[in-house]
């Protein structure tokens, strides 16, 4: 499928991006190929095929779900200027 100028201007208007007049017919080129390949992947019969999440058969391994470190909240508390039910209290930023 071919991709002309007027597409790729739109395109990069839509996309806020700037595309010299120099390089327009080289970027509309490349969108083609790209929508060519698409075109190749779409004609692929891919019934029967399992979706999968990764093309390999790896499992992630994960630590244990333990707690390694005592609660210092109340230490960290103690060193806020304010502080109030547990909570650290702030100036106002928004009015």
């Amino acid at each position: 499928m071919a991709v002309d100028t007027q597409t790729v201007e739109k395109l990069a208007e839509l996309a806020r991006i700037a595309i010299s007049e120099e390089t327009i017919e080289e970027v509309s080129g490349r969108l083609g190929d790209i929508l060519q390949l698409v075109d190749q992947l779409q004609v692929v019969n891919t019934d029967g095929v399992a979706p999968m999440a990764h093309p390999l058969d790896e499992v992630q391994t994960l630590r244990a779900d333990k707690v390694t470190e005592t609660d210092q909240h109340q230490s960290f508390l103690n060193l806020a200027p304010q502080s109030e039910e547990g909570l650290y209290l702030v100036p106002k930023v928004i009015d």
